[in-house]
C-alpha cells in the first residue's frame, strides 16, 4: 500500500492514538499515509498530542510538526476535520465546541455512514475504569509502557544489524498477556453496550491501542489502533463499507498476527 503513488479517495479517514510529541511516534509513517489518502471528513479520534508526556519533557521534531501542518492543509483544501480529544491530550476538553484552525473540537459525535447506518465516534476513555478511578495508575501504567517502548528500540536495532524486520515487544505482550487480553474484550463489550444504549448502529474509537472491525451482539465495533505500534487507520469507502488499513513498509513492520493485518470490510 504504501509504496504506491496513487492517491486513494475516502468518504471519511478515522485516526487516533499517534502521540506526537513522544519518541514512539511513527510520525513518518503517519506523514506518508496523508499523503496517499484523501477523505471528505477525517475524524481524529483522540490522543493525537500526547499531553502527558510533553509536561515531563518536550519532544517536538520536524516529523510532528510536518504531520499536524499536513491535517490542517487538508481542511484548508476543503475536508471537514473533527478533532475528538482523549485522556493523553485531554487538554483540549476545556475547547469542547470550538473551532480552530478549521477544526472542530468535540467531546463524541455521531457520523453517519453511506448507506444509513449511525456510529457513535468517541474515544473511549471514559469507559476505562483505571483512567475514572484510579488516574495516577494509569500514570504508572504509561510511564511502563515508554519504558517497553524504549527497549523495544534497542532490541530493533540489534534486529537490523542481524538482517532482521521490525518487530514490536509492546504488541507482542498485548496479544500474549491474559490480563491484557481480558482488558481489551472488557473495553471492546463496554463501548458496544455504550453504542447500544445511545440508539445507534456501530461505535468507532480509539484508546487501547488494537485495531478491531467485528461485530459484537449486533453493535458494529471498530477500533482504529494506534501510530505507535501498529500504525492502522480506519477508512470509510463511499459505499458505505469501512476497512481497517495497516500501513507499513517492506523490511520495517512485521506483523505480530497476520490474520488481523487483512483489511476488514462489513
Amino acid at each position: 500500500m504504501a509504496q504506491e503513488a496513487k492517491v486513494h479517495h475516502y468518504r471519511a479517514l478515522f485516526l487516533s492514538d499517534v502521540h506526537l510529541g513522544t519518541r514512539g511516534c511513527q510520525a513518518d509513517l503517519l506523514l506518508d499515509f496523508l499523503k496517499q489518502n484523501e477523505a471528505e471528513t477525517v475524524y481524529l479520534v483522540g490522543d493525537i498530542v500526547d499531553g502527558w508526556r510533553l509536561k515531563r519533557a518536550w519532544y517536538w521534531p520536524q516529523a510532528h510538526n510536518d504531520v499536524v501542518q499536513k491535517i490542517l492543509r487538508k481542511g484548508r483544501k476543503g475536508a471537514r476535520v473533527v478533532y475528538i480529544p482523549g485522556n493523553h491530550d485531554e487538554f483540549l476538553r476545556d475547547f469542547l465546541g470550538t473551532h480552530f484552525g478549521g477544526v472542530e473540537v468535540v467531546d463524541s459525535i455521531v457520523h453517519e455512514s453511506a448507506d444509513g447506518r449511525r456510529y457513535l465516534v468517541i474515544h473511549g476513555d471514559q469507559f476505562d475504569v483505571v483512567i475514572r478511578h484510579a488516574k495516577w495508575l494509569a500514570f504508572f501504567g504509561d510511564k511502563a509502557y515508554e519504558t517497553a517502548l524504549g527497549l523495544n528500540t534497542w532490541m530493533n536495532v540489534a534486529r537490523r544489524r542481524l538482517g532482521l524486520t521490525y518487530w514490536s515487544l509492546s504488541a507482542w505482550a498485548k496479544l500474549k498477556v491474559k490480563n491484557a487480553v481480558s482488558f481489551i474484550g472488557r473495553f471492546e463489550e463496554t463501548l458496544s453496550d455504550e453504542a447500544r444504549r445511545q440508539g445507534v448502529d456501530g461505535v468507532i474509537c480509539g484508546h487501547i491501542h488494537h485495531a478491531a472491525d467485528q461485530m459484537m451482539n449486533g453493535i458494529h465495533y471498530i477500533n482504529t489502533g494506534d501510530w505507535v505500534e501498529s500504525c492502522t487507520a480506519v477508512a470509510e469507502h463511499h459505499d458505505g463499507t469501512f476497512e481497517v488499513i495497516r500501513w507499513t513498509r517492506p523490511a520495517q513492520v512485521i506483523e505480530v498476527d497476520e490474520a488481523k493485518a487483512q483489511p476488514v470490510a462489513a
